[in-house]
């Protein structure tokens, strides 16, 4: 597999973890499960490709003609692993802020 679908996987995951964490923890910003799933995929991708984009290190890119493993390190994995994490986490949060003042809009 290509480190780019990998830093992909990682992503998505990572940002899956983010933005139900982000849920449980906020539960007045929560999307339900679904909804925070969606919205952390989406972060952490989004993140995650503006971090690698900024930061070439982190897209495994970085070195691939030298390694042996084809450019992918532990630092480039945990590195998509964080912004991912963050990213949907971020994510949620403000699609919860945002969903929270359209409802309390309609009450008026």
């Amino acid at each position: 597999m290509s480190p780019m679908i990998i830093n992909l996987i990682v992503q998505i995951i990572a940002g899956i973890v983010g933005g139900n964490a982000a849920g449980a923890g906020l539960k007045n910003l929560s999307l339900g499960t679904a909804g925070n799933t969606v919205a952390g995929a989406i972060g952490g991708v989004g993140l995650g490709q503006i971090l690698a984009a900024v930061v070439p290190a982190l897209s495994g890119a970085a070195g691939a003609a030298g390694a042996a493993g084809g450019g992918l390190d532990i630092g480039a994995i945990v590195g998509q692993l964080v912004a991912g994490g963050v990213g949907g986490a971020v994510l949620t949060v403000i699609v919860g802020l945002i969903k929270n003042m359209m409802a309390g809009q309609k009450k008026v």
